[in-house]
């Protein structure tokens, strides 16, 4: 769980939050009037004086941004260049897990060949 938490989930959850949220009245961080309680119109000003300010709008996608990119020292998921074990036993683990990723790889890629647009 923490393995999947750390690495699938992080990224489905953070990868595409910047795209949504770029045309602010998709994702507003927050409001400064209660949003309407019925569907009658809403007049320009009132829809400006309620989504955020520009200096609010511009720090969610400051950190939004920092959040969609790849860190510059990412490394894939079963990847260690630092040697932190040298037992038997730990390495021996690491090795199984970084099989069963290139296995859950070479089935993806098979399933790939019959779909029109492929998973990555």
């Amino acid at each position: 769980m923490v393995i999947f938490t750390c690495s699938a989930y992080h990224a489905a959850v953070n990868s595409g939050q910047f795209e949504l949220a770029v045309f602010m009245p998709n994702y507003p961080s927050s409001m400064r009037k209660p949003p309407p309680q019925n569907k009658a119109k809403v007049t320009l000003k009132e829809f400006l004086d309620t989504i955020p300010e520009m200096n609010t709008t511009s720090l969610i996608l400051s950190v939004l941004w920092v959040l969609r990119n790849e860190d510059r020292d990412m490394r894939p998921l079963g990847t260690y260049p630092e040697e932190h074990f040298t037992e038997h036993g730990p390495k021996q683990l690491m090795a199984a897990f970084q099989d069963r990723l290139a296995e859950i790889s070479r089935e993806i890629e098979e399933r790939n060949q019959s779909l029109a647009l492929s998973y990555n």
